[in-house]
């Protein structure tokens, strides 16, 4: 079953392109790990947003690129995801990247999340990191 990806700004003009086949990679990374999906909601925001979330829900006052709200219930996968667009510029630019290929890797890595992987060691960011660098390659071989 296929669930339904949201896109949303919040307070920021950002344009998301390729939606379509980003949706389609989603739902395919979640049914090639078994799971079921409900509802993902990928918001854009900037630094100063998410730093506020930041604080408020998780008590942090560093910088970050993405938090990840996970509900998900009985197996079925829903959270809500947000990014900052001024942060995966930036870093972007620090790990010459393109900025298109960062904000990929951003979202799956709230994906990758959602179905329940972690990256506070660092033998977890290293598996984290090698299922981000898997699903970029889909995202390459699909065609939409």
């Amino acid at each position: 079953m296929q669930g339904k990806v949201s896109f949303f700004n919040e307070g920021i003009d950002f344009r998301l392109l390729n939606k379509i086949k980003i949706k389609l990679w989603i739902n395919e990374i979640i049914l090639r790990d078994k799971q079921i999906s409900s509802n993902i909601n990928i918001i854009f925001c900037d630094d100063l947003y998410l730093s506020e979330l930041n604080l408020s829900y998780l008590n942090h006052t560093t910088l970050t690129d993405i938090i990840t709200f996970d509900y998900t219930a009985n197996g079925i996968i829903s959270g809500d995801i947000y990014i900052s667009v001024e942060r995966v510029k930036e870093n972007a630019i620090i790990f010459s990247k393109a900025f298109r290929d960062e904000l990929n890797r951003v979202m799956i890595h709230g994906v990758l999340h959602l179905l329940g992987n972690k990256d506070k060691t660092p033998k977890d960011k290293v598996i984290m990191r090698n299922k981000e660098d898997q699903c970029l390659i889909l995202f390459q071989s699909l065609n939409a």
